[in-house]
């Protein structure tokens, strides 16, 4: 049993986001301030996690000088503010499916802006270097099917849906909605390279402050006040600030204490197990799980384009993640066999110490 743990979190993980997607996108067609919705969203993750700071890092928290503060004040907002507020509004354009099918791209992002600031290599005469270049390919070529080819959909199977969702393109022509859904990818999609840069940042920033819990807890501060000042320019209706017994309040507590909070310890206990590789493969899983829930739940006509540009996308995932793995085997390959020569001839040296 304990060596299907690991497997039967991962399912949960994606499920958690599965229900990311799909309540999010429910509150937002049902008038949710995408603006208000990120302020509140980060307030109750921050809600969560000062206490659990207070009570497992108040002895033994590191210095915090002010580069780091300044450095995880620019991941908070580049990474969070900006990624979370630009993705909100692609789905209000789009689908709950295609939120989910463009995430499949974030590890290819991150790779590649990794591969920009030499943080990885790519050797394009080997096979491994081969299959990163493809992965990055086909992540592209995905991004543009879902964008410029949606293609028949296929009605949902169940005409009723709990959180069936009022929509306010009905009434545009084809051309005006067909406007909207590329301006909606590619507003996700922009919204994936901003959290992407976060990864990549929080890496560097991971370096020079260790504390995780800390860390995490300064972020979603920084990124609240941040969220906060946002909403405020662009959302002066003060009746969009009211929260009601709703969907609203649902995904607020939902992306706030379950997304934030429970996936966050899942996340890094995975990764603990088996490996943030192992973590990075089951990203396609939510995209199935997603596929079926907007349809059960939202009622969302699922369209070919989105199904062909993901699974290109997680074709390129896979095909990153194979090449990558295959990487790391080769040089912790070379490393061993230096060390074993540096240690036989120390062995063999006169001067080598009984």
């Amino acid at each position: 049993m304990d060596g299907k743990k690991p497997y039967m979190v991962l399912i949960f993980i994606q499920l958690i986001y599965t229900g990311l997607y799909v309540i999010c996108k429910a509150a937002l067609d049902n008038g949710l301030s995408s603006y208000v919705f990120v302020f509140y969203r980060q307030a109750a993750a921050s809600i969560l996690f000062v206490p659990l700071a207070i009570i497992f890092e108040r002895k033994s928290a590191p210095p915090l000088p002010f580069p780091v503060l300044l450095k995880a004040f620019m991941h908070a907002t580049l990474g969070i503010t900006l990624s979370l507020n630009m993705y909100n509004i692609g789905l209000i354009y789009t689908s709950a499916t295609v939120g989910s099918a463009t995430t499949c791209s974030i590890p290819v992002n991150t790779f590649f802006l990794a591969l920009l600031l030499r943080m990885e290599t790519m050797n394009l005469r080997s096979l491994p270097g081969g299959a990163k270049a493809l992965g990055v390919a086909l992540c592209l070529a995905g991004i543009t099917t879902i964008a410029f080819y949606t293609g028949p959909h296929l009605n949902p199977l169940i005409h009723y849906h709990p959180f069936g969702h009022k929509t306010s393109s009905t009434s545009d022509g084809p051309a005006q909605q067909m406007q909207s859904w590329i301006k909606g990818t590619f507003i996700m999609i922009t919204a994936n390279a901003a959290w992407s840069s976060g990864i990549v940042l929080q890496g560097i920033l991971l370096n020079d402050y260790p504390s995780k819990l800390l860390l995490t807890t300064l972020q979603c501060l920084l990124s609240t006040v941040q969220s906060f000042f946002v909403a405020m320019i662009f959302e002066r209706d003060v009746s969009r600030w009211k929260i009601g017994l709703d969907t609203g309040l649902l995904a607020i507590l939902y992306c706030g204490f379950v997304v934030s909070g429970v996936s966050y310890y899942l996340q890094t206990w995975c990764i603990e197990k088996k490996g943030p590789v192992f973590l990075a493969m089951s990203t396609p899983l939510a995209l199935v799980f997603t596929i079926i829930c907007s349809s059960f739940f939202l009622g969302e006509l699922i369209h070919l384009g989105s199904v062909l540009g993901g699974v290109l996308m997680v074709g390129g995932l896979y095909s990153v993640l194979w090449g990558k793995g295959k990487e790391d085997v080769v040089r912790e390959s070379i490393n061993e066999d230096v060390k074993n020569s540096v240690e036989e001839r120390g062995a063999a040296s006169p001067f080598h110490p009984v």
